[in-house]
């Protein structure tokens, strides 16, 4: 194996910022179907990632260098018992949509995560705690008058525990191409973003909450939505008095933080139809297989030939 210090490469992928927050993780559910793999890591001090783009390169990331940890989840209920062995702020982020099995085949009774919420909101800070419904997409069964009533029955079972919500619109990934037939998704009008704008920020309000869309060209704000981002720089530095520079690889529209994504695509098996990260399916049961709880990878073990960074 080779390992390489960060002065030994001039390439991008090898530089990274001196600060740095853990994203637990954008491109699986590593809280849902990991999280003994991530309390092994944390508590032996550092993780090894794979760069999904050059896959020989490795960087390790040591905890020590962390600042803090933002974890996004269908189900916070594995990694509840763990919580109070992290020492380091977080932002908790949980994704709480009130679509059924046709979309969302392995998703746990949503009751359950309401509950794993509330439990939640014990530990942590209010304003480190969000609910994602997210994302939004009309069909025959999936109506306007559905999903007014849906988030605010959320709304309202959450009050006393969470204190802003994040929703988002359904884009055009790969894997929603392949399940198109199954989300029989209908174009949004502008008289329904009205509706939806109105009728949410309603029930927000009503029950002493927030909010806001996730990087999408129709904010809402005009309808009473807050124009704020998903981990913006005002919310890191409220966690880590630090300051962090956007997040590049992100669309125009997102304002978010740079953060350090330790998940890997095509790993999480809730299989919901409209995922943007499993755009390979049929790798899903053969990665899996390959995760090991004692590993420094999510997936697999480090080979000979990896090249090995410290990211710091």
């Amino acid at each position: 194996m080779t390992v390489l210090n960060q002065c030994e490469s001039q390439d991008s992928f090898l530089l990274y910022n001196e600060d740095m927050i853990l994203n637990v993780s954008g491109r699986c559910d590593i809280v849902a179907f990991f999280s003994e793999w991530f309390m092994n890591r944390y508590e032996e001090g550092y993780v090894d990632v794979r760069n999904p783009f050059y896959p020989k390169k490795v960087s390790r990331i040591y905890f020590e260098n962390v600042d803090a940890i933002v974890f996004c989840t269908k189900n916070p209920m594995p990694i509840l018992p763990y919580l109070d062995k992290i020492n380091k702020p977080i932002l908790f982020q949980v994704t709480l949509t009130p679509y059924h099995s046709d979309i969302e085949p392995h998703v746990p009774d949503k009751n359950k995560i309401i509950e794993a919420i509330q439990k939640l909101a014990v530990i942590l800070p209010k304003e480190s705690l969000y609910v994602r419904y997210d994302p939004i997409f009309i069909n025959d069964r999936y109506t306007l008058e559905y999903h007014i009533k849906a988030f605010e029955r959320l709304c309202e079972r959450l009050e006393d525990s969470v204190s802003h919500m994040i929703v988002s619109f359904l884009d055009d990934y790969k894997n929603v191409q392949r399940h198109s037939h199954e989300i029989k998704a209908k174009k949004m009008t502008e008289e329904d973003y009205e509706i939806i704008g109105r009728s949410f920020a309603q029930s927000a309000f009503n029950h002493h909450m927030t909010v806001q869309t996730c990087a999408e060209e129709k904010n809402l704000v005009e309808y009473g939505f807050i124009q704020e981002d998903c981990v913006s720089k005002k919310i890191a530095y409220q966690l880590t008095h630090k300051k962090f520079k956007k997040w590049n690889a992100r669309g125009k529209n997102c304002q978010c933080v740079e953060m350090a994504d330790i998940g890997v695509y095509n790993t999480c098996a809730h299989l919901c139809k409209y995922c943007y990260a499993n755009y390979d399916e049929k790798k899903i049961r053969e990665w899996m297989k390959q995760h090991d709880p004692t590993s420094s990878l999510l997936i697999g073990h480090l080979k000979e030939d990896d090249i090995l960074v410290e990211r710091k």
